[in-house]
Order: structure tokens, then C-alpha cells, then sequence
């Protein structure tokens, strides 16, 4: 269901901003928004009390958010309270900017190595990831696991290249597994 909510006004608000040419600026205050409800916790717990009346909930919107975003934004956010959906909005709002950086042709990449990269490796990274894909430009995000024990593992929507040490052990006692010596028989 929270799919299909996300889905519904993501794709409402990406079509609004096609038809006003305003994707650019939806897209910064989509993230700017997003990025205020990560910040801070309390305001969504506030949105999301079964206490607090949706009227109450959408002056609360009209406080914050009036003058500092765009009357459709601040709209669409009025609407997803009254209708009881504000515990999806971080996700319309995921889903709109992954819209958005689909029509740009944006790729989103997330890397993920065992030790922070440098700046040259990072770019690096980028370079070659522009070299083999038909994105036009990248929004990078890095992680460190040390788990990873070395090389890297690149997540890039649903594609994922892993070519981390931990991957490789792992097949390698997959392998070493299925091997079997029959009782009584000697290993070549």
C-alpha cells in the first residue's frame, strides 16, 4: 500500500512539474523537505500523533512551510496529511526525485569499500561509471564497511557489481563445499 501511496503522489508532483517547467526547483525543494524530516524526528512523530487532528496537523504545515517552499509543494503536503498518508511522504518524495533523476538521466550510485576512498579514487570511480553506463552525470554516494575486506561493491538501482574479497570467499567456500570425496577413495 505504501507503494501505491508513494507512487500516486510522487508521480502527481512530477507531472505538475513537468507541466510547469519547474523541475529543477520541485526537486530542491523536494529534497530540501526530505532532508528536514530526517533532521528532525519530533515534527513527524507530531504529524504522525492519532491525537493530533488533521486540521491542527495542516496549520502545522502552513506554519513551517509557508513562504520558504512553493504553494504546490506546501499543497501537496496539506493533501497527504488529509489524507492520512504523511508517514509516506519521505517516500513520494524518494520517489518523485528518482523520477526526476530518470529524466535527466542522473544515475544514482552508491560505492561501498572497506576504507574511505580518496578524492582521485572517488572521481576515479565516477569516471569510469560515466565511461560504461549512458548516464549523463552521477549522484555519488559512498560507504564504508569494513566487512567488505577489499575491492568494492557499486549499487546502481537495482544493478549491482560486486567485486569485494568478502563476495569472493564466500564463493569459494560455496565451491569448496560441493566438493565431496567418497569414502574410502583419495583425493587426486
Amino acid at each position: 500500500m505504501a507503494k501505491i501511496v508513494s507512487n500516486v503522489y510522487g508521480d502527481a508532483l512530477f507531472s505538475l512539474a513537468m507541466e510547469r517547467n519547474a523541475i529543477d526547483s520541485y526537486l530542491e525543494e523536494a529534497q530540501a523537505v526530505s532532508g528536514l524530516l530526517k533532521s528532525e524526528p519530533d515534527f513527524c512523530r507530531i504529524m504522525d500523533h492519532p491525537q493530533i487532528s488533521k486540521d491542527e496537523k495542516t496549520q502545522l504545515i502552513e506554519n513551517v512551510f509557508k513562504g520558504k517552499i512553493s504553494d504546490e509543494m506546501v499543497g501537496l503536503m496539506r493533501m497527504v496529511v488529509e489524507k492520512g498518508h504523511f508517514r509516506e511522504m519521505d517516500d513520494i518524495l524518494l520517489y518523485f526525485t528518482e523520477r526526476v533523476m530518470e529524466v535527466k538521466n542522473i544515475g544514482v550510485a552508491t560505492v561501498t569499500t572497506p576504507t574511505e576512498l580518496t578524492d582521485g579514487q572517488k572521481r576515479q570511480v565516477e569516471q569510469r561509471l560515466l565511461e560504461t553506463t549512458d548516464y549523463v552525470s552521477f549522484q555519488m554516494n559512498y560507504v564504508v564497511e569494513p566487512e567488505v575486506i577489499g575491492g568494492m561493491i557499486i549499487r546502481i538501482g537495482d544493478r549491482v557489481v560486486d567485486s569485494s574479497i568478502r563476495s569472493k570467499l564466500y564463493e569459494m567456500s560455496r565451491e569448496l563445499s560441493k566438493i565431496q570425496l567418497k569414502v574410502g577413495e583419495s583425493a587426486p
